[in-house]
């Protein structure tokens, strides 16, 4: 696993600029992200991204459509194995509807019935596993979907280009004081829990996933918004839960205020917290770097409980008793 996220910027760089068609939609008001686990986050990044712009958008995890699907609506159905059932639903659905679809996967079920029913269809190469081919997946979408969103390619080139340095910082060679992926794992003893302003939602969600199936370990996320009106009680008694305040270099003004009031209430408590910054840049910087610093945080987590980041026997043990 170590070896493909050593090699994360270059699969990024080289994976948006590979040869892909691009899609030819025209009109579309509403964009529909469906998938799960690691396809999932994909949807995340996008809402993220797209936030601020026109274009509607909305995630789904799960096996149903939202209503407000209609034929200016684009639905976005990604499977990294091509096998999950949600999304295979959500696309079986969507079909029926008279909206426009892509499918998205590395092969299965899903390249099957988009064959089948002559749904536009666009194979990506899976990477050792769906957690670890994010970059892959989402560098390719991004390309796939140009023409439809209002993202500057510069943000997406300085994307890849902050994954080199945060590299340095990270990699599996630099078992440094100054690995903060290194550092982060070494700090985390027990439970933790990630509080994030709105816009890094998708970062803390992904760290959460990926503590989950990497390290094999519990984790819970907070906005640090909604926290500050019922999470924050809970601390009123003692607790070995280590918090973890996910920061903006940008946040809102009224954002860093309440993050500022946070620390303030955990130092006099005497409650010790991690502070972990993003990079400057666009949001898709800000995410990806920070998942990047995660996602390696994650393994080596596990390789401090010596566990094997790779096998998910779990997830394994729903699908089965799923079919």
């Amino acid at each position: 696993m170590y070896k493909i996220y050593d090699s994360w910027p270059d699969i990024a760089k080289k994976s948006y600029h590979q040869e892909l068609e691009q899609i030819k939609f025209k009109n579309i008001s509403h964009i529909i992200f469906a998938g799960m686990g690691g396809s999932g986050i994909i949807g995340d990044i996008f809402y993220s991204i797209l936030s601020k712009t026109n274009i509607h958008v909305s995630v789904v995890k799960g096996f149903h459509l939202p209503k407000t699907i209609d034929s200016n609506t684009l639905v976005v159905a990604t499977s990294i194995t091509g096998n999950t059932a949600e999304t295979l639903s959500v696309l079986k659905s969507s079909n029926k509807t008279g909206c426009k679809i892509i499918g998205i996967s590395s092969g299965g079920k899903l390249r099957d019935y988009c064959e089948r029913n002559n749904i536009e269809y666009r194979f990506i190469k899976i990477l050792h596993s769906p957690r670890a081919s994010l970059t892959v997946f989402l560098y390719a979408m991004l390309k796939i979907l140009e023409p439809i969103l209002p993202i500057q390619k510069k943000d997406i080139i300085e994307s890849i280009d902050f994954l080199y340095v945060t590299q340095d910082k990270i990699n599996s060679k630099n078992i440094t004081k100054q690995n903060i992926a290194l550092e982060l794992a070494k700090w985390i003893d027990d439970i933790p829990i990630i509080y994030y302003p709105w816009g890094l939602k998708a970062a803390a969600v992904r760290f959460k996933n990926s503590l989950n199936e990497n390290a094999k370990t519990h984790a819970m996320v907070e906005d640090i918004i909604e926290a500050s009106h019922n999470n924050i009680v809970a601390w009123e008694r003692t607790s070995t839960i280590r918090p973890i305040l996910l920061e903006g270099k940008d946040d809102d003004i009224k954002t860093k205020e309440r993050e500022n009031i946070l620390k303030k209430f955990f130092r006099q408590n005497n409650i010790e917290i991690k502070e972990v910054f993003s990079v400057e840049g666009s949001i898709l910087t800000k995410l990806i770097n920070l998942i990047y610093v995660f996602d390696y945080a994650s393994i080596y987590l596990a390789a401090k409980y010596k566990i094997n980041p790779t096998p998910v026997k779990s997830i394994e043990f729903i699908k089965k008793n799923s079919q």
